[in-house]
């Protein structure tokens, strides 16, 4: 009875973590990206599904940090976005997030 309270307890504690960090990067989406970003409808900005769909983790952080740099590498012809001086674990938060958003393959089809 004891290894299962304990194996419940861990299982709870491990949800509420990965919780805790999807909050985190929904926290920072409000903060710094809803004005210009959504999660799955275009807005003045790709959505959230789009981006995760074409981008990795890298790409993502990279146009977080450095946009112009990074759509000139692109091959864009201009840039909107403003750069964001965000802390590793606010990066961390919102690059999980965005790509949470990647559309889920549909095997055997």
């Amino acid at each position: 009875m004891i290894k299962r309270s304990i194996a419940i307890a861990l299982c709870f504690g491990g949800l509420s973590l990965l919780q805790a960090e999807g909050g985190d990067g929904k926290r920072v989406f409000e903060t710094y990206c809803w004005g210009c970003h959504h999660q799955s409808a275009e807005a003045f900005g790709p959505s959230f599904a789009q981006i995760a769909s074409q981008r990795n983790e890298d790409q993502i952080r990279a146009m977080i940090t450095d946009p112009a740099s990074v759509s000139k590498a692109f091959g864009y012809s201009r840039n909107a976005m403003p750069p964001f001086a965000l802390t590793e674990n606010e990066l961390s938060a919102i690059s999980s997030y965005i790509l949470s958003f990647k559309p889920k393959s549909k095997e055997g089809n």
